[in-house]
């Protein structure tokens, strides 16, 4: 029963997820946060892709600014 009691805790909601990935692009998140990000992005294959799209985005602004 604890298990379960400690998965529950760990676990996060799509949008606490997504305001994460959104400070993942400002900051490092500190650990207890990546944790329970990673574990979300390992069983929510929406949030995966929004993680994706973000990478995307902050790649392309790289290689953008790089132009000057």
């Amino acid at each position: 029963m604890r298990a379960l009691a400690k998965h529950r805790m760990l676990r996060i909601s799509c949008q606490q997820a997504s305001r994460l990935l959104s400070q993942r692009q400002d900051e490092p998140l500190p650990l207890g946060k990546r944790l329970r990000l990673r574990l979300h992005l390992a069983y929510c294959d929406a949030c995966t892709n929004v993680s994706r799209q973000f990478e995307a985005l902050r790649l392309a602004l790289q290689r953008w600014k790089g132009r000057d």
